[in-house]
C-alpha cells in the first residue's frame, strides 16, 4: 500500500523559550547588562548614545509623555524619518504603555488624516520637513485649528481625538510644543511615578499600531503587543547569531516593521548597536557607515542592495567587517543574494519572510543554512511558529510540495486591525490562522519558497502563472538589472504577461531580444507578450513594488481599457 503524502505543515520548536516580559523590562535589563555598549550611533545627526545614556533619555521622554497628560492605551503617532528621537519614542512609549502609531514619511494630507483619525491619535510627534515636503504645512492643512490653538489644547473638527502636536526639530510653531519642552515637562514627574506606570504593564498589552503599506486602497492599522514585537525581534536576532558585539547598519525606515522590529528590536534584545547612516536610504551613506563604524550586519530591501552593488564607487568601500544581515521586504532575486553574500562579504546573509500582521517574521533562513538554501528559499518557520500551505479555493491543507496560500499561527500574529473587525475576521480565521495572501510551497525539510501572491497570480488561458518564476528567470540575463512581471487583460486568453525591465547601465536590449532569450528555456505561455523598458518602478517607501499601479499604467498605454472592463468569473 503506497505511503500517505505528507501535508504542508511545519512547526518550529525551540530550546529557547518565549520571553515573558514587557519591552521596557527587557530594555532596562539590557541597559544594566551592557551600560557602556553603543546603543545608537546616528551618523547624520552626530549623536551617540550608550545603553546607559539611552536609558536616561528614554526615561526623560517617558516622563515627558506623562507630563503631556498621556496615559496607558493612548495613541501617540510619530511622523519622522530615521532619527535617534524615533527610537527614543519607540522605547519611551513602551515604558508607560502608550501605543505608538507609525506614520509613513511619504504620507501627504489625505493619508495623514486617515491614519490619525482611524487610529484615534491623541498626540502627533513630527519633524519639520522631509525632502521637498514641509510637514508643518501639511499638518496645518489637515488640522487648521491648530494654528490658533495653545499647545496641548488642539480642538480639530476632522480629528476629534487629537489634542497635542510636538515638533521634534525646527523652529517653534503655533499650536505645537517642541521636543525640548516635552523633555522639560518630564522633570516634574518623579521617578517613582514612572516606575509605577511600568509595573502596571502586561506583556499582552497592545503597544503599537502599524499601517500596512497600502499597495491597494487605504492602509489598515495592525495592532501589535509587547509579546509580539519583543519576541519576534529577539528571535530575528538569534537567527543572525547576534551578540552585544554586533553593529547593525539600518538604512530601512523605522516606521516600517523592518526597521522598528527586525532592526531596532533585534539589536536591543542583544545589546547590539543601531547605526543610522542617514535620514532615508542613500547607497553611499550606507556603504560609508558600514566602513566607518565597522558594522557587522546590514539590512535592506532588494532594491537597496541592488543600488549599493551597482553604485560606481562600490569597490572603494571596505566592507570586510560585515558578516550577516537581512534581505527582506519584497521577493529577493537569487542572483543578488549571491552577490551580497560574496561581493559584500555577508557570507551569513539571511532572508526573512513575513508581513506586518505577523510582527513581522514568519519564516527565516539560518546562518548555518547552505548558500543554496539561503538564496532559493525563505527558510523555515520562525521558532514557536506554525506554518501551513492551503488550497486557496477549498481552504484544505495542501500536499507537501504543492503551491498554495501560506498561513501562519502562533505568538507573532497581530491582535487585530484597529477598529476594523470585519477586516480582522477576513485575515485571521476562527482557528487562529493568519491568511497571508502569499503563495508558496513547503518542501520535505520544512523550507518555504515563495511563488507569488494570490492577487499577482496570472491566469492565461487556464494556465496558472506565477510572476515570481518569470522574474527569477529574466534576472539570469546578464544585461537585466531589475524586472517585474504583471498580468494585463487580454480578450482571447483572459490575461497576458507583461515584463517591466530596468537594464544595467550602458546596456541596450529590444523586446525581441528578451523574447528570443526566453525561447526554448521556459514554456511558450510564460514568455511575456509585452515588454516595457523602464528607469524605475512605482513603489512604496519601503521598496515594495506597487504592481497595481504598473497594471493601471500598462492598461492605459496598451489601450486595453475596454478589455479590462469585461467581467470574469
Amino acid at each position: 500500500m503506497p505511503g500517505r503524502i505528507s501535508n504542508s505543515y511545519a512547526f518550529m520548536g525551540s530550546k529557547k523559550p518565549l520571553i515573558g516580559k514587557t519591552i521596557p523590562d527587557m530594555f532596562d535589563e539590557i541597559a544594566e547588562k551592557y551600560p557602556d555598549n553603543d546603543a545608537i550611533v546616528s551618523i547624520h545627526q552626530g549623536l551617540r548614545y550608550t545603553y546607559r545614556e539611552l536609558q536616561e533619555e528614554v526615561n526623560r521622554a517617558a516622563k515627558g509623555f506623562l507630563g503631556l497628560g498621556l496615559k496607558k492605551g493612548d495613541r501617540l503617532a510619530v511622523w519622522a524619518t530615521n532619527i535617534a528621537e524615533w527610537i527614543i519614542c519607540q522605547f519611551a512609549t513602551a515604558k508607560v504603555g502608550i501605543i505608538i502609531v507609525n506614520i509613513n514619511p511619504a504620507y501627504r494630507t489625505h493619508e495623514l488624516e486617515h491614519a490619525l483619525k482611524q487610529s484615534e491619535t491623541m498626540a502627533l510627534f513630527l519633524i519639520d520637513r522631509f525632502k521637498t515636503s514641509n510637514y508643518v504645512d501639511i499638518f496645518y492643512q489637515v488640522a487648521p485649528e491648530a494654528i490658533e490653538s495653545k499647545p496641548g489644547k488642539i480642538s480639530c473638527e476632522s480629528l476629534p481625538y487629537l489634542k497635542t502636536a510636538v515638533l521634534i526639530r525646527g523652529d517653534k510653531q503655533p499650536g505645537m510644543y517642541t521636543w525640548e519642552e516635552v523633555l522639560k515637562m518630564g522633570e516634574e514627574i518623579h521617578d517613582d511615578v514612572l516606575r509605577e506606570h511600568q509595573e502596571d504593564l502586561d506583556f499582552d498589552d497592545p503597544i503599537n499600531i502599524q499601517y500596512t503599506s497600502g499597495t491597494t486602497g487605504f492602509p489598515k492599522g495592525v495592532v501589535l503587543t509587547h509579546h509580539n514585537i519583543l519576541n519576534n525581534g529577539y528571535f530575528i536576532g538569534e537567527c543572525m547569531k547576534f551578540t552585544d558585539q554586533d553593529r547593525l547598519c539600518i538604512p530601512v525606515p523605522f516606521y516600517h516593521c523592518f526597521g522598528m522590529i527586525l532592526s531596532n528590536m533585534a539589536c536591543m534584545t542583544h545589546g547590539a548597536t543601531m547605526v543610522l547612516p542617514a535620514e532615508y536610504f542613500d547607497p553611499v551613506s550606507t556603504l560609508s557607515a558600514v566602513e566607518k563604524e565597522r558594522c557587522t550586519a546590514l539590512h535592506g530591501v532588494p532594491t537597496m542592495f541592488i543600488a549599493e552593488l551597482e553604485h560606481p564607487d562600490f569597490e572603494k568601500f571596505d566592507l570586510s567587517s560585515l558578516r550577516t544581515g537581512i534581505m527582506a521586504g519584497s521577493p529577493c532575486p537569487t542572483e543578488y543574494m549571491r552577490k551580497v553574500s560574496t561581493l559584500m562579504n555577508m557570507k551569513e546573509v539571511v532572508i526573512t519572510y513575513g508581513q506586518t500582521e505577523a510582527s513581522p517574521g514568519i519564516t527565516m533562513s539560518s546562518t548555518d543554512d547552505s548558500l543554496e538554501r539561503r538564496v532559493s528559499t525563505v527558510g523555515k518557520p520562525m521558532p514557536h511558529t506554525e506554518v501551513k500551505i492551503v488550497d486557496p479555493k477549498t481552504g484544505k491543507i495542501s500536499p507537501q510540495g504543492e503551491t498554495g496560500e501560506i498561513c501562519a499561527r502562533g505568538y507573532p500574529i497581530m491582535r487585530c486591525y484597529y477598529n476594523n473587525p470585519e477586516a480582522t475576521n477576513k485575515a485571521i480565521d476562527k482557528e487562529g490562522w493568519l491568511h497571508t495572501g502569499d503563495l508558496g510551497i513547503l518542501d520535505d525539510e520544512d523550507y518555504c519558497k515563495i511563488t507569488g501572491r494570490l492577487k499577482d497570480m496570472v491566469i492565461r488561458g487556464g494556465e496558472n502563472i506565477y510572476p515570481r518564476e518569470i522574474e527569477e528567470f529574466l534576472y539570469t540575463h546578464p544585461e537585466v538589472s531589475e524586472v517585474q512581471v504583471i498580468g494585463v487583460p487580454d480578450a482571447r486568453f483572459g490575461e497576458e504577461l507583461m515584463a517591466w525591465i530596468k537594464l544595467k547601465e550602458n546596456q541596450t536590449l529590444t523586446a525581441d531580444d528578451v523574447k528570443l532569450f526566453c525561447e526554448g528555456k521556459i514554456a511558450h505561455f510564460k514568455i511575456p507578450k509585452y515588454i516595457k523598458f523602464v528607469d524605475d518602478f512605482p513603489m512604496t517607501v519601503t521598496g515594495k513594488i506597487q504592481k497595481y499601479k504598473m497594471r493601471e499604467q500598462s492598461i492605459k498605454e496598451l489601450g486595453l481599457g475596454e478589455v479590462a472592463k469585461v467581467d470574469t468569473a
